[in-house]
């Protein structure tokens, strides 16, 4: 990633899914969102996420969205 577009957030969406034992496939299924989109996010290739997303995906991962999102800014 170029500098310019360095941002330092970090998508903890893996980790939360290997402790809930869920698939991305089931997550996009309870949240509505695209596996695709899912997978952009997890890879952290995301330029921004709705509220509406972050919520549903709390709502359905049990998490705050601080265990989802974090903030690195060495990175």
């Amino acid at each position: 990633m170029p500098p310019e577009e360095a941002t330092g957030i970090r998508i903890h969406l893996d980790k939360l899914l290997a402790q809930r034992g869920m698939t991305l496939t089931e997550l996009s299924e309870r949240v509505g969102v695209t596996v695709v989109n899912l997978s952009v996010l997890k890879n952290e290739r995301a330029k921004a996420i709705r509220f509406s997303t972050l919520a549903a995906l709390c709502r359905e991962l049990d998490c705050q969205p601080g265990d989802l999102i974090g903030h690195d800014p060495g990175h």
